[in-house]
């Protein structure tokens, strides 16, 4: 790794169910369709902790105020916001300052509202001075987590709080700052069914021990409302079988499944055999099914990432998590709830990202995959 870039790691502890969710599948979809029309109107009604959380994400303790508190944030890519209260509140300390501004955001499974104060922020051995959090008055939707840490595009807080145009991430003041040489967030998902598994984010670059293979970027896409976020384009195939091609999308660190274009989708069950079960949302398939399973191949500047069969499905021993049955196999491929063409046409979710290595570089506009370790274990 570079001078100036830290590696913020320590072990995941799940915590199921934390959001209510029952049905992820529906809650993904409430979500997407959140992030697609947030997009198009320009706003929305060294080492620390990750954890995973089943439904929601994952999560990393952050230090805020002096004396310092700690508060436990879900990760989230696609909103620049940070914000507390959920289920901690807020404690002003010496560094708070209140803006007597607003700030709201709506996530589609949840949303918050309170108002703005400036705070210093500690991520291991960084500090953020003055950094924008929304200390929340209303939350919903966030039982488990304190509140997010937005490393979202700085676009993504637009309109969010009041007498401002945009406020900077914590990853915009990070390099502005002078804490990191670049403002690229290396990110290292374990697989959840891991139970002594460890996550990692790496500030200013990333962390080449955690890759099994070179950098492979691809732009952020030029098609809206995808380029918004994290977007990019990529073709996906299920074994010679094709299901989308060069079409646009987001990567999303808090959405659970990899959601597709409702035709996309339509082709993938019809070509697995599944069968939609209503009680998880989740497509289900036989043992005799499941040794079928074809790959599916994600190609993405111009390098396929493959998932194995193993890496399509849920993970068994967390069945219980999805209230599903103990003894089922089910696919973490699911409908978006829109037809290709939408120009919002995939999410590859946390668990596309548990199989590879993500890297999201603001300051050259790009997203980075490698494989990593757990690219094609069989833990599922």
């Amino acid at each position: 790794m570079p001078l100036n870039t830290y590696k913020i790691s320590l072990s995941l502890a799940a915590k199921f169910k934390a959001a209510g969710v029952t049905n992820i599948a529906t809650a993904d979809r409430a979500r997407a369709r959140a992030l697609h029309q947030t997009s198009l109107i320009g706003k929305r009604d060294a080492d620390a902790y990750i954890t995973n959380i089943p439904a929601i994400g994952y999560s990393i303790e952050v230090g805020i105020g002096n004396p310092v508190k700690h508060y436990e944030l879900l990760v989230d890519n696609t909103s620049g916001n940070t914000w507390i209260g959920a289920d901690q509140q807020y404690t002003i300390t010496n560094t708070s300052t209140d803006t007597q501004n607003t700030v709201s955001h709506s996530y589609g499974t949840g949303d918050f509202s309170g108002k703005e104060y400036l705070d210093t922020i500690s991520l291991g051995p960084l500090e953020v001075t003055r950094q924008s959090i929304g200390v929340a008055s209303k939350a919903e939707g966030f039982r488990g987590v304190d509140g997010v840490l937005g490393i979202g595009p700085v676009n993504l807080t637009k309109g969010t709080v009041s007498n401002t145009d945009t406020v900077p991430t914590v990853m915009d003041n990070l390099f502005n700052q002078g804490s990191i040489d670049s403002e690229v967030l290396g990110v290292y998902f374990i697989p959840a069914s891991q139970e002594d598994a460890t996550g990692t984010l790496t500030f200013g670059g990333y962390d080449s021990s955690s890759t099994t293979s070179d950098i492979t970027y691809a732009p952020i896409t030029s098609t809206s409302p995808a380029s918004s976020y994290w977007g990019i384009d990529q073709s996906i195939t299920y074994g010679s079988t094709n299901l989308l091609s060069a079409v646009s999308g987001i990567v999303d660190t808090a959405t659970v499944l990899i959601l597709i274009a409702s035709d996309a989708f339509k082709t993938y069950q019809s070509e697995t055999g599944a069968v939609l079960d209503e009680t998880t949302g989740l497509l289900k398939i036989t043992s005799d099914q499941y040794s079928s399973l074809k790959s599916l191949i994600f190609t993405i500047g111009g390098t396929a990432f493959t998932l194995s069969p193993n890496a399509q499905i849920w993970p068994r021993e967390m069945n219980s998590v999805i209230n599903g049955d103990s003894n089922s196999i089910y696919l973490i491929v699911s409908d978006i709830g829109s037809e290709s063409g939408s120009s919002f046409n995939f999410i590859n979710g946390y668990t596309f990202l548990e199989r590879f290595y993500s890297v999201f570089d603001a300051t050259n506009q790009r997203v980075g995959f490698a494989t990593t370790a757990y690219t094609n274990v069989t833990t599922n």
